[in-house]
This record gives C-alpha cells, sequence and structure tokens, in this order.
C-alpha cells in the first residue's frame, strides 16, 4: 500500500493547503490511503463537523484527532455519526466515538490507531502503551490486515520513540504528531515499522508552531498575555510521511518525509 500520513492541520491555512494541493497528491503519487490529523484545524483547537467534512472532500480517508478532540461541541455527535474520524483510544471509555478501526479502502484493510501519550501532557490520560499492545495482538499483519497505522500524539519525543520500538515489526507505520515541527529521522526501524518522531503540522511556518508570533513572544519575553493566540495565516506547507509496505508483509518498505509549498524545503517521495 502506499500511505499518505499529514500531520496536525493548523487553522484555515493548513486547511487551504489541505484542499489545494491533496487532490493532486492523491492522483501524482498513486496513493492507496491518506491519513490526516485535525487536531488543530478549527482555529488551533479542534475539528468541527463541517471542517472534517472538507478534508474528506480533499481526499483524506480517515481522520485523526488528539488532546483537543472534543474542543469543537458538534465534534461528539459528529465522531458517532461518522466512523471516519477518530479520538485517542486511550480517552476515556465513555468518551463519544472510537481510537482504532478498520477501514477497507479499495479492496485492502488498513488499520489506523490514535493514542495519547502522557509525558508533559496537560493532563493524565490512560497508559497508551496497553490499548496499543491489545490492538495489535488482535491482528495479523499481512494477513488480517494489509496495513497497520499508529498515530502517537504526545510532546515528549522519548515517549514517541518508545512507542516506535514498542511497535517495531508489528505495525507498518509509527508517526508523531502534536508538536507541529517535523524531525528529521524519517526511517525503517529494525523490525520493518517505518518511523518519524513527528511529521510536523499542515501549517504557516512564519510563525510560532502555527500561530501569530506577536502573542507568543509576548508571553515568552514578558511573562505577560495580552491576546488570544490567533492562527498564522500565511502560506501553509503541507507536512507528513509517505510510507509504502509490502505487500506480503505489511511492513514498510520506504519511507519519506513530506513537504509541499510554503516556506520549508521541499521533500516529496
Amino acid at each position: 500500500m502506499r500511505i499518505l500520513f499529514l500531520g496536525d492541520v493548523m487553522g484555515r491555512a493548513g486547511r487551504q493547503a489541505v484542499t489545494d494541493r491533496l487532490p493532486g497528491l492523491r492522483t501524482d503519487w498513486r496513493l492507496d490511503a491518506v491519513v490526516v490529523n485535525g487536531e488543530n484545524a478549527s482555529s488551533g483547537r479542534g475539528l468541527n463537523a463541517a471542517q472534517a467534512a472538507n478534508l474528506f472532500e480533499a481526499g483524506a480517508d480517515v481522520v485523526t484527532l488528539g488532546d483537543h478532540a472534543f474542543d469543537q461541541k458538534d465534534m461528539a455527535r459528529a465522531i458517532e455519526d461518522d466512523p471516519r474520524i477518530l479520538r485517542p483510544v486511550n480517552y476515556a471509555k465513555s468518551a463519544p466515538g472510537r481510537g482504532a478501526r478498520i477501514y477497507e479502502i479499495g479492496g485492502r484493510k488498513l488499520l489506523v490507531a490514535q493514542v495519547l501519550g502522557r509525558v508533559f501532557m496537560s493532563r493524565q490520560y490512560d497508559d497508551p502503551f496497553a490499548p496499543v499492545d491489545t490492538i495489535l495482538k488482535g491482528q495479523t499483519l499481512g494477513r488480517t490486515v494489509d496495513a497497520i497505522l499508529i498515530d502517537m500524539h504526545c510532546e515528549a519525543t522519548s515517549e514517541k520513540m518508545a512507542m516506535g520500538h514498542f511497535c517495531d515489526g508489528r505495525a507498518s507505520v509509527v508517526v508523531g504528531t502534536h508538536t507541529h515541527v517535523p524531525t528529521a529521522d524519517a526511517c525503517i526501524l529494525p523490525g520493518g515499522t517505518a518511523y518519524q518522531t513527528d511529521a510536523g503540522m499542515c501549517g504557516d511556518y512564519d510563525s510560532v508552531i502555527g500561530m501569530q508570533k506577536a502573542e507568543p513572544l509576548r508571553r515568552f519575553v514578558v511573562g505577560m498575555p495580552k491576546d488570544r493566540f490567533e492562527p498564522a495565516t500565511g502560506e501553509a506547507t503541507l507536512c507528513g510521511l509517505f510510507v509504502e509496505t509490502d505487500d506480503t508483509t505489511g511492513l514498510a518498505s520506504h519511507v519519506a518525509q513530506v513537504r509541499v509549498g510554503g516556506r520549508l524545503g521541499q521533500s516529496a517521495p
């Protein structure tokens, strides 16, 4: 399978980049599946139902969320109505929606799961490793499913790396989200799992992690808030990870960072 994962969609600039560029990338790169993290699409805090529909219309097959999953009130209903939207699997069991599903896309089965880390996060969540282990033990990569993608949404690079090695040989892809900066460590781990610590954001990089610079700078310099954080609105860079899997084993055979448009150096499969 040829899979594209796109990192956190940040505000209107990020949504516009996905809308403008993803349809062409699906064709040009002959993509079988596209997974998009929509965690910050709504002014940097969550995702609403209309914006989710726009991401699907642009070519996303699955949209993952994160710690801001239910910041937009209508998402609690939308995630129940649309199985293509996933919240973290280690949220409380009473939370709406699900954190992992198997999707049949073009006759192939892709398991997608999202999980939240705990290190340096604003509130404690359940252990991320136990539910991922249960999910992976329930499937046989290359037999019951063609590919498995894990979106590890967390702050600490060490925790993301630990999850990558924990899943090595059992998942096709483990990719980090949340910190909005693409890391330069895309690779295939020894057991055959594609890995990147953070895919980066789909947003304007003339910013402070996607926000207009003035207010974050003020808070760092003087230690006092004055205005709300507002998403930057310049041309966004589409950031993510491209992975091609082996048809027999379901493990990764090729991995490449993706950076398209905007200010960052460009990179494509």
